[in-house]
């Protein structure tokens, strides 16, 4: 796998390495090994999937607060996304920043969100489906999100969202959770 270590630390894009031959080709998604050599601790405790049958469906930005904050891998396996993090850990030195990274399946591309960054992504095409594998069991008491297109933070997204649900809409804005660099638990 070729890991590239984005401007947001901890953050990675990852690509395969294919090992191609008439058959196709073959490659690695996980190793162990290779994630500890550049610093990825956090095996996966579980995998979910998303489907989205709408181009221009947005989820997110969702995270899950602590003692429940959660690592994620995340891969198109169908279709194409843009995918954004939100750096919210307040001692980063890029705390509030985000980065957008365009998924698709043929690219077989994925993205590694550390804990303590919101996620979420708009879908390029029709019939998109994701796959993440989080590092920690999900809980819907720390469940938590804020608002897709706040001001505070610019994300730049393709175009406009289609379809956003009723929750991902009333998200809280950014800057009504800061207190003194802290990001404060909200609830849903």
């Amino acid at each position: 796998m070729i890991f590239t270590e984005t401007e947001l630390p901890g953050a990675f894009i990852i690509d395969v390495e294919r090992i191609a031959d008439e058959r196709g080709f073959f490659a690695r998604s996980w190793c162990e090994d290779e994630f500890a050599a550049h610093g990825i601790v956090t095996p996966p405790l579980q995998a979910n999937l998303s489907s989205n049958p709408r181009k221009g469906t947005l989820r997110g930005l969702h995270y899950q607060a602590e003692p429940c904050a959660e690592t994620k891998l995340v891969r198109c396996t169908r279709g194409a996304l843009y995918d954004v993090i939100v750096d919210l850990r307040p001692d980063s030195p890029t705390y509030g920043q985000w980065l957008g990274v365009e998924l698709t399946a043929e690219s077989y591309r994925m993205l590694y969100v550390p804990a303590g960054f919101a996620h979420g992504f708009l879908t390029l095409k029709d019939d998109t489906d994701i796959s993440y594998q989080v590092s920690a069991k999900y809980s819907p008491a720390h469940e938590r999100g804020i608002r897709w297109n706040d001001p505070a933070f610019g994300i730049e997204w393709p175009f406009e969202p289609v379809v956003v649900s009723a929750r991902d809409q009333q998200q809280p804005n950014f800057n009504l959770l800061r207190t003194n660099k802290a990001v404060v638990a909200t609830t849903l």
